[in-house]
């Protein structure tokens, strides 16, 4: 399950993509309020993701936040890893945070674990292929799509 910070993360990434290269930097204020986002969880979430070298600051009146990268260059698995930790089900499976269940007998035999590794691969693979810029493209498609379909009404 995706965590709050990672959902969080993810849609403030969302906002500063969607001023990628036409605006400067966004304040917190103004992310926080246009994506509904409580301030001072934001404020940590956004100075995790500049640790990582995702989002750079500026101070000052015309300051805030924006992105270092290109948003086709920040994966969603990223993100995900930098807020949240693991994109596994369970911790045996998990490529970068395993941990043996404790309620496990034997790794080896256990059904659910073979599942949980067919999940986290296929979770792996769309999750690293899919960019911020990839959704601020299906923000945009799906937004056309209900404007249709709230003209036809």
């Amino acid at each position: 399950m995706l965590t709050k910070k990672s959902k969080y993360a993810i849609k403030a990434l969302v906002a500063l993509a969607r001023h990628y290269e036409t605006e400067g930097p966004l304040r917190i204020a103004e992310i926080a309020e246009s994506e509904k986002i409580p301030t001072k969880f934001l404020e940590a979430i956004l100075l995790e993701l500049r640790k990582h070298g995702i989002l750079g600051s500026k101070k000052g009146v015309n300051g805030g936040y924006y992105l270092l990268k290109d948003p086709k260059d920040v994966v969603l698995s990223s993100v995900i890893r930098i807020t949240g930790g693991p994109i596994a089900l369970i911790p045996c499976v998990s490529l970068n945070f395993y941990e043996r269940c404790e309620e496990c007998t034997n790794e080896v035999t256990c059904a659910l674990r073979e599942i949980a590794l067919k999940v986290r691969d296929a979770s792996l693979e769309i999750l690293s292929n899919t960019s911020i810029w990839d959704l601020v493209q299906r923000e945009k498609k799906l937004a056309k799509v209900k404007i249709k379909k709230s003209s036809k009404k």
